[in-house]
């Protein structure tokens, strides 16, 4: 990981270039009203450059000895997440800090994080390595500094995980992964494999069989924290490639399944951000870990399984393997009784026609846990879309020699029956949500490469401490 410390620091007054943010229609910070402080070659250069302010748009000015930097922003009072990101991107290396005065007009919020992960690389293949140095961000805002850094690393675990090749992302690397966090935070791991994996969490065994010792399957369990306080279970899919077993995919839906584990690296990062935090709950962490391969043990449409619930599965798809690993885990989560239960799973091609790649579609049982979600969300630049748990949907599940299909008998609302099969494994009653996430990048915007993100964390980090530490974020 890059040293997030070296990337946003304290203003103490060390030597910085100057940001300028600038609104194209803005009074205060108008374009207009910049100008007039310019002198003429520094308006000649601004004119040479073609800026007028748009949004993401920038200029470099000369400055006596030295240089500034005009930045267009839709309204400099009100900085999003993103809108400084480019900046940090293309930018020379150097150490900057936004002009305008000291406090409020000084500081740069939300803007931080973007700047962050605008500074992303994935070079871990590359025989060449970038070797640009960072561009550093003052900020007045000391006692932001360490949340935003914390951010910004969970952000960067989650990309590092999904991008890395299923070789080196198997379940054995999710199982470094747990054991390197409990470790740096003091938590406990369990790992269930083997034959007591085939005894006690029966469909991840089935679903990850195929994959022989080398990507054993297995089930990932990491507990912290006080247990007098609130118990929340966080649940990933940790599917580390996704052939569609029997039911195979083609070539082209294989391309990206290196990414199939990425609510397992949501799960993690989460949890990263909990412990890091001390926040006031006992966390209990699930992952089952998994390939979705073919060999002569896979598991076979037809085939009949049974849950660890007790509830039999008949196996309409292959391919519709998450839901079933994840029906054991929500079951072991349910067992410990928290008063919540959180999951992210990259689940299905559905909710991606639904709402694109860049919203998670949200399920959730409770409307208020839903709304305190979509409103974190919006507060982070971190959104969400809220589909339905709709009961009628059920009768699309039903088996006529089990108690449940693992796939839907219609064509419709398949992110929703998905949803469905696995509320079926969280007990009655108990606050649930679930994130459909895309966990993928398929083009680049400012602060986001292509490649693997985190979509819907920050929404479900801002939500637990809003509600466990009264956070007004």
């Amino acid at each position: 990981m890059t040293d997030k410390n070296a990337l946003i620091q304290p203003d103490r007054g060390q030597k910085a270039v100057a940001i300028h943010l600038v609104s194209k229609d803005g009074e205060k910070d108008g374009l207009e009203q910049f100008i007039k402080g310019l002198s003429v070659s520094q308006r000649a250069a601004l004119e040479a450059q073609k800026f007028v302010g748009d949004a993401g748009s920038h200029a470099i000015l000369p400055d006596g000895d030295g240089w500034l930097v005009a930045a267009g922003v839709s309204d400099p009072a009100r900085l999003t997440t993103w809108c400084l990101a480019k900046l940090a991107d293309v930018l020379p290396a150097g150490t900057y800090r936004r002009a305008g005065g000291e406090g409020a007009k000084a500081e740069i919020g939300k803007a931080a994080l973007g700047w962050i992960a605008g500074q992303y690389r994935f070079d871990r293949y590359r025989s060449e390595p970038s070797e640009e140095g960072p561009r550093i961000l003052l900020t007045t805002e000391v006692k932001a500094i360490d949340a935003m850094i914390a951010e910004g690393e969970a952000i960067e675990l989650v990309r590092d995980l999904v991008n890395t090749p299923a070789e080196d992302m198997g379940p054995g690397q999710l199982e470094t992964e747990a054991e390197s966090l409990a470790k740096a935070f003091r938590a406990e791991v369990k790992i269930t494999r083997g034959e007591m994996l085939e005894r006690e969490y029966p469909m991840v065994h089935a679903v990850g069989r195929a994959a022989g010792r080398a990507h054993a399957p297995r089930l990932i369990e990491l507990e912290w924290g006080d247990p007098k306080h609130p118990r929340i279970a966080v649940v990933g899919k940790g599917v580390c490639f996704d052939s569609g077993g029997l039911d195979i995919k083609p070539g082209a839906g294989m391309l990206l399944m290196k990414k199939d584990m990425g609510g397992a690296a949501h799960a993690l990062a989460l949890a990263r951000l909990i412990m890091g935090a001390n926040l006031p709950v006992r966390l209990h962490l699930v992952i089952p870990a998994v390939e979705n391969a073919i060999a002569g043990n896979s598991f076979r449409p037809g085939d009949v399984l049974r849950s660890r619930a007790g509830i039999t599965v008949e196996i309409g798809n292959t391919d519709a393997e998450g839901r079933l690993i994840l029906g054991d885990a929500l079951t072991r989560a349910g067992e410990k009784e928290p008063e919540l239960v959180i999951d992210f799973a990259t689940l299905t091609g559905a909710a991606r026609v639904a709402v694109g790649p860049d919203l998670p579609a949200l399920f959730a049982r409770d409307d208020k846990t839903a709304q305190d979600i979509l409103d974190a969300g919006l507060s982070v630049d971190d959104p969400c879309w809220r589909l339905p748990l709709y009961d009628g949907y059920r009768e699309y599940l039903k088996s006529d020699i089990a108690d449940i299909n693992n796939a839907g008998s219609s064509g419709f609302a398949g992110a929703s029956t998905a949803a469905l099969f696995m509320d079926r494994f969280v007990p009655k009653g108990m606050d649930w949500a679930h994130f459909d996430t895309f966990a993928w990048r398929p083009a680049a915007k400012p602060g986001r490469p292509k490649g693997g993100d985190a979509l819907g964390l920050r929404a479900a980090w801002l939500m637990l401490q809003r509600r466990y530490t009264g956070d007004g974020r």
